[in-house]
């Protein structure tokens, strides 16, 4: 299905959007600085919609289902953990903020033996990144399409960087000022309070709000097929990776747009490849992910079985108090 990506380095991908309703839109928001607003060369105000990080989140959680995979990809191997001791609840390498690379995953000794064999990683010694990525392949081919970090694995040197990427922008923006008021019924003047609970949240309030109006908004990613090629992975792995980003953009795209209260989007004409190719519909893409997943399992390039499950013991930290004066 890939023949014609044999010698593209990068794949960029455009999508324009608009509001499904009027004007306005909500933009992501960052802790001291609010909306990111910033000015290009010519003068032209652009606005960060959605950050690298966000897309990169909801580009996973298109395939995720509770803490596993959707029903339509299963055999996709991730690693579960069950946590014991202090608390008793389940995670696993696809809802982790660090993947694989999570404590309550590289951490167990099994696992962390077993990843090391066949990476065949040794602290002091030159790394072997085809066998590296092969094992993490093997255990988690997520965490080879959206990046791994594995800081807590012997002396941090594993870093293995996002294959796909993606961000909104918007351009000419401009500020679309307004406000309300969250209302007590009972007693604006906020005296009356609940037992154990003398907090300021009782009362009217009224707040400010800023939305913003643009003249363009898209959706940009960014799919690095030399990465990818430069794993050396057997041939369905390597087309799995493939497939299963694009599918990912696909599903994102026709699904998860409604990225805020009041920022919820619709596609806004054709989208626009580079260099030119015709991205498969999603309904293809999954079909083609569906026939590389039992490939690879049938050749034995994934863990058997798909999932691999470990146990975690947990501990609550004891804050130190402060030694009396």
């Amino acid at each position: 299905m890939f023949e014609e990506l044999d010698n593209v380095p990068r794949l960029l991908i455009e999508q324009d959007l608009w509001p499904v309703q009027g004007d306005r839109f909500q933009p992501t928001g960052f802790a001291d600085i609010g909306a990111a607003v910033y000015q290009r060369h010519d003068g032209i105000r652009m606005l960060l919609v959605e950050s690298a990080q966000s897309v990169a989140n909801r580009l996973e959680s298109t395939c995720v289902d509770g803490i596993g995979v959707r029903q339509e990809l299963d055999g996709l191997p991730y690693v579960k953990a069950k946590l014991i001791g202090h608390t008793e609840a389940e995670t696993s390498s696809l809802i982790e903020a660090h993947r694989i690379n999570s404590p309550y995953i590289i951490t167990d000794s099994g696992f962390q033996a077993d990843f090391v064999k066949k990476a065949k990683y040794a602290k002091g010694k030159p790394l072997d990144w085809k066998s590296i990525a092969s094992a993490v392949f093997w255990f988690d081919p997520n965490s080879l399409v959206h990046g791994v970090f594995m800081a807590n694995l012997g002396d941090g040197r594993v870093r293995l960087p996002r294959a796909l990427s993606g961000f909104i922008e918007a351009s000419e923006v401009r500020e679309a000022a307004s406000g309300g008021v969250k209302n007590n019924p009972l007693d604006p003047t906020g005296k009356i309070r609940a037992v154990g609970h003398d907090e300021n949240v009782y009362g009217n309030v009224p707040y400010p709000r800023t939305e913003y109006t643009a003249e363009r908004i898209t959706a940009y990613f960014n799919l690095d097929l030399a990465l990818i090629a430069g794993y050396s992975l057997p041939e369905p792995a390597h087309d799995l990776l493939i497939a299963l980003a694009l599918f990912k953009v696909r599903k994102f795209l026709s699904g998860g747009l409604r990225l805020r209260t009041a920022c919820d989007f619709t596609l806004d004409g054709e989208m626009r490849v580079s260099p030119k190719y015709q991205i498969p519909e999603e309904g293809g893409l999954l079909t083609e992910v569906q026939r590389r997943l039992k490939e690879c399992a049938e050749a034995k390039h994934f863990a058997s079985p798909a999932v691999t499950e470990i146990t975690t013991t947990v501990f609550l930290k004891e804050e130190k108090k402060a030694t009396p004066a």
